[in-house]
């Protein structure tokens, strides 16, 4: 099959995925498009906020630096970050009878169809409004913008292709817990680098920099805006051509990806089937350390696999490990900085809390066996308390950890119970919300794709979950924060601390109560949704 043939049915074929998850529930369709338009929105600002800097001095500074970081996203981030869909796994071509050629092209055509390409597209095309001065820019700016957006596009493509199998094996997607976090913690240097950067002099240090960047592609399609902008039509020229050239290789490289796929066989999970396992109980994770005492019975139960799977899922653990590097380098640099804030540690309790969303998701199609035994909401209820457990477990002794190192680093202990004090009743009110979130928004976290985290048409369910939950929690909040503001600077501000606890337990008790009875009447609903990839 050729490609004209072939396109046009993928494209219907990723169209369908997409109804088809949207056709399970009401529900689900709401979520997806309120996630919809505000994506949409949002591209919509960041469009209009570029057309706005036409004719400013460092427009195109701008422009090209911005088309080089979306590059770097869309390179990075469906890796580790929830996207993607059963058309763009090529492993699941495998068997069919296709060409790697023709399945090139329409692999990257279907790459097309989704949000985050609509949302790149407006950034490109409010970049090239803002960098194009005269005719000759504008038709330069209308054959760069497509092609700048393929380069994203197909880089995506190559790179998720060319690590399909390390990141499908169990240690290669170990391996993606510590390129998460690497990412995670780069993030929060390049923050540190901007605010330096708008305390030295703004877009002008950029400039040297925007120079080196507008000659690397798909950076140099827009530069090739600016040339033809300045006359420049040689160098707009050779710009294109090398954004033309980067495209040719990535489909190229990303075509030999789809060879290999296809012909050489798998042998990444060979080691696992070893005959010999002695020694297998042995293993990290194989059991919890003997100071960690856990109750009998189904509490203790559930505290041991909830704390196994986050030592031994990679998924579940790439989100433990970037969470807890992430909350605390970023209340430690501001402190360092000399600009921080003792009440930054609550970023720290904020960010791991949120892994208490979508708590059956985790388990996948595995879920079915922890159906089996909720026969009421007592047995929904203590479900949910011992994965809430678990989570505290980890956060309170890390949440103490971060909140002294940061007063150690300010050398301000006089506001450390009141920090703890709303990092416990964040906590509480996260785990409340969490638990609903858990039973009204459950989502798939398939395991068959080292790069996809949510089963498509769910992606802008598990958004909804995670800053639905957030968002809601941090209003919980909000009585304790009150309390903190009116005795700020008091000498009955330590009340904060105990206040802010009880408050915390009493959110997530109710919370708890609230999820349970909504748990046990909607497991089949649940079980669908976690077993969906």
């Amino acid at each position: 099959m050729n490609a004209t043939a072939l396109t046009p049915l993928f494209v219907r074929l990723k169209l369908s995925l997409l109804r088809n998850g949207l056709r399970q529930s009401s529900g689900r369709k709401a979520v997806h498009i309120i996630s919809l338009v505000f994506a949409l929105l949002i591209a919509a600002g960041q469009f209009l906020g570029l057309v706005l800097l036409r004719g400013n001095a460092h427009a195109s500074t701008v422009t090209v630096l911005l088309a080089a970081v979306l590059a770097v996203g869309w390179a990075a981030l469906p890796l580790f970050f929830p996207g993607g869909d059963e058309t763009l796994d090529p492993t699941r071509l495998v068997m069919l009878p296709l060409r790697p050629r023709p399945l090139v092209g329409a692999l990257l055509v279907a790459s097309l169809v989704g949000i985050g390409p609509v949302f790149s597209l407006c950034l490109l095309a409010g970049s090239a409004v803002a960098s194009a001065r005269g005719a000759a820019a504008v038709v330069v700016a209308v054959v760069a913008v497509p092609l700048a957006l393929l380069v994203c596009v197909a880089l995506a493509r190559a790179v998720a292709a060319a690590n399909t199998r390390l990141l499908t094996s169990r240690k290669g997607r170990d391996l993606a817990v510590l390129s998460g976090l690497v990412i995670a913690v780069g993030a929060q240097f390049v923050s540190y680098g901007a605010q330096r950067l708008g305390d030295a002099g703004g877009l002008s240090r950029l400039a040297p920099t925007a120079d080196v960047v507008r000659w690397l592609p798909p950076a140099s399609a827009l530069g090739a805006v600016d040339s033809a902008s300045e006359g420049a039509y040689g160098s707009a020229a050779l710009k294109l051509l090398l954004t033309a050239a980067a495209l040719g290789a990535l489909l190229l490289a990303w075509e030999r990806s789809l060879v290999k796929l296809m012909t050489t066989p798998d042998g990444s999970t060979l080691s696992a089937a070893e005959p010999s396992r002695k020694g297998a109980s042995s293993r990290p994770g194989s059991r919890l350390p003997s100071f960690l005492r856990v109750p009998e019975g189904r509490t203790g139960a559930v505290i041991v696999r909830s704390l196994r799977y986050a030592w031994r899922d990679p998924k579940t653990k790439a989100g433990w490990v970037t969470s807890l590097a992430v909350g605390l380098i970023v209340p430690l640099l501001n402190a360092f900085q000399g600009s921080g804030s003792i009440y930054l540690s609550l970023f720290a309790v904020g960010l791991i809390g949120a892994q208490m969303t979508n708590q059956f998701g985790q388990d996948t199609s595995a879920f079915w066996m922890v159906a089996l035994t909720i026969s009421s909401t007592r047995d929904a209820y203590l479900e949910l308390r011992a994965r809430a457990v678990a989570l505290v477990l980890v956060v309170l002794p890390y949440s103490l950890l971060v909140t002294a190192l940061t007063a150690a680093v300010l050398r301000d202990w006089s506001e450390v119970p009141e920090a703890l004090g709303l990092s416990f009743a964040l906590l509480g009110a996260l785990l409340a919300t969490g638990a609903v979130t858990s039973a009204r928004l459950a989502y798939s976290v398939p395991q068959d794709s080292g790069y996809k985290n949510v089963a498509p048409g769910q992606a802008g369910l598990a958004w909804m979950s995670m800053l639905g939950g957030v968002l809601v929690g941090a209003v919980l909040s909000a009585p304790v924060v009150i309390l903190t503001i009116w005795l700020s600077g008091s000498a009955s501000a330590w009340v904060v601390l105990p206040v802010g606890a009880a408050y915390g337990y009493l959110l997530a008790e109710a919370g708890l109560r609230v999820a349970a009875p909504q748990t046990s009447e909607r497991l089949p609903e649940i079980l669908g949704a976690v077993s969906k990839g």
